[in-house]
């Protein structure tokens, strides 16, 4: 997740497969914390369109808005957004 020394560059060229293992890693966290609802939102994400996928980081983020205690939560999943533009890269079909 987040490190205190990590820095605003982050990357605006990850694929589906890089948006994926984000994902994983922000459900697993999520997972540890005891927010199944959250963590719904991500689960088999292989079988989600890239709209559906879409929508459930906008969603994530939405519920993160006012909860501060998450905070590495939300700047991964800002790190997601940024990169929603990509998710068709790297998979076919979607």
């Amino acid at each position: 997740m987040a490190r205190e020394d990590e820095t605003l560059r982050w990357p605006t060229n990850l694929d589906r497969a890089g948006i994926e293992k984000r994902l994983v890693e922000v459900r697993e966290v999520a997972r540890q914390h005891g927010l199944a609802e959250f963590v719904s939102l991500f689960d088999q994400l292989e079988k989600l369109s890239a709209a559906q996928l879409g929508a459930n980081v906008v969603s994530a983020l939405t519920w993160l808005q006012d909860k501060p205690e998450h905070r590495a939560l939300t700047m991964q999943l800002e790190m997601v957004a940024m990169n929603l533009k990509n998710l068709n890269k790297g998979r076919k079909g979607n």
